[in-house]
């Protein structure tokens, strides 16, 4: 077995209670990993183990340690970094041969325990490199996030901005201008559009995400954009009529419709098909059902129409009915893992040339319509659309960046309709594509168009 490489945590004084406060904190987080040779594209290639799979024997971790004279607090220098805490139980081989003498090291020991232990748990599979989850917080890996940016990827816990150039081009922000960025997500638009508003301008900016809400504004906050300058608040764009009655006519406004990187690279999120997590995908996780209890009632039509509808999936009448099956048989569609387990199985037919291609493309697709579904994205841009010109500013302007089809099928009608009625001046003729160069630098831009508006 490959040799394995311990997450990095913070020291604690009990070992069990460490996994237990992880496995709460993060339990769909990977606590080890293995590596596993390289994909057909040369990336690592890793397998992992969960901190939930590890707490549900951390009774039996706890006991192994403390048979073989490993106390609370004890620690080792271990394979990836020194000091880490030893928090992984000895099976019953290793403690005997412990026992009967066979001199061992740490090292030694804790090697022949995982290996023990992970030979009886299932690994979850995943072409991730152990950077990715550390802790999500980029900004303490400064030379880590180098590499992972040199690479053209974007490191967990970062969300690169999509369309900077071309967006601060057509929105032509001034000293003094009143606006509002209507998806704060990261703050990487937000910032570069305060550079263009100081001094004597005023930007809103909201969001309804409540975990990277308050990140977002400790960031710019440390950067010298305050409350005097930046007023961010935690709702819905839909709600863009109650900002404008605060700010008064609006002279540009951006609205960025992409999943943020940070909420698709978090496993406890449920966003990404790749990794275990709960299958959530709220963008508020406090509101509203999630993505499994959405599927607990849903009948086969009504889930065939729902990838119909929210993303053009061609196997979607299949996969439906694979999915309405398992529930009636009493099954639960809890995780991520579940989900994309079944479309697997139902897309077995297709030709093994193209099949690999073809399920990862019916994940994305799928864990789309289920987001959209959860969280209303079509109703909710709908009432921004319908709202948006009453609180633009004559020559006001705006830019939305959309990521598929649904999206920009609904701006783009919106834009002509209002245009042909007088109340837009000017519309884009055709979206503007992200450049061969950024698209080369971060691949999560392939898919976005920007489409642009100037009020009469």
């Amino acid at each position: 077995m490959p040799e394995p490489q311990l997450a990095a945590a913070e020291p604690t004084a009990n070992i069990a209670s460490h996994l237990s406060v992880m496995a709460l904190a993060q339990p769909y987080a990977p606590a080890i990993y293995f590596p596993d040779g390289k994909d057909a594209r040369g990336r690592a290639r890793y397998l992992h183990y969960t901190y939930r799979e590890l707490d549900e024997a951390s009774d039996r971790i706890a006991r192994g340690l403390l048979a073989i004279g490993v106390t609370p607090g004890t620690r080792v220098a271990l394979l990836v970094r020194p000091s880490l805490e030893l928090f992984s139980y000895v099976l019953e081989k290793v403690r005997k041969d412990y026992v009967n003498g066979q001199k061992l090291t740490y090292q030694e020991l804790v090697y022949g325990a995982l290996k023990g232990m992970l030979n009886t748990l299932d690994p979850h599979s995943e072409f991730m490199e152990p950077e990715k989850y550390k802790e999500l917080q980029p900004e303490q890996y400064a030379q880590d996030v180098e590499k992972v940016l040199q690479q053209g990827k974007t490191p967990a816990g970062m969300h690169r901005s999509i369309c900077v150039n071309e967006i601060l081009e057509f929105l032509k922000i001034t000293p003094g201008q009143i606006g509002l960025d209507a998806t704060l997500g990261y703050g990487g638009h937000s910032l570069e559009m305060l550079k263009c508003l100081v001094p004597n301008g005023r930007l809103y900016a909201i969001d309804v995400d409540p975990l990277e809400l308050p990140r977002t504004r400790d960031r710019l906050t440390a950067l010298g954009y305050g409350p005097e300058v930046l007023e961010i608040k935690k709702m819905n764009f839909s709600g863009i009529d109650l900002i404008a009655t605060e700010s008064g006519p609006l002279n540009f406004v951006l609205a960025d419709l992409g999943v943020s990187s940070m909420q698709i690279d978090n496993p406890d999120r449920g966003f990404s098909f790749k990794v275990e997590g709960p299958l959530d995908l709220r963008l508020n996780p406090k509101s509203g059902k999630s993505a499994a209890a959405l599927l607990k009632n849903i009948s086969r039509h009504e889930l065939e129409d729902l990838f119909v509808e929210n993303a053009d999936e061609p196997y979607a009448e299949a996969i439906a009915d694979a999915v309405v099956s398992k529930i009636k048989k009493g099954e639960t569609i809890a995780t991520t893992t579940q989900l994309k387990k079944i479309i697997e199985a139902t897309l077995e037919f297709l030709p093994s040339a193209t099949r690999k291609e073809e399920i990862k493309k019916s994940c994305q697709r799928c864990f789309q319509a289920l987001r959209i579904a959860v969280n209303d994205e079509f109703g909710v841009l709908d009432k921004f659309l319908e709202k948006l010109p009453d609180a633009l500013a004559p020559g006001g302007r705006v830019a939305i960046l959309s990521f598929h089809s649904g999206e920009d099928r609904r701006v783009k009608k919106s834009f002509q309709r209002l245009f042909r009625e007088g109340i837009y001046s000017e519309v884009a003729p055709d979206p503007i594509r992200p450049s061969a160069e950024e698209c080369n630098a971060n691949p999560r831009a392939r898919s976005a168009k920007l489409r642009w508006a100037i009020k009469a």
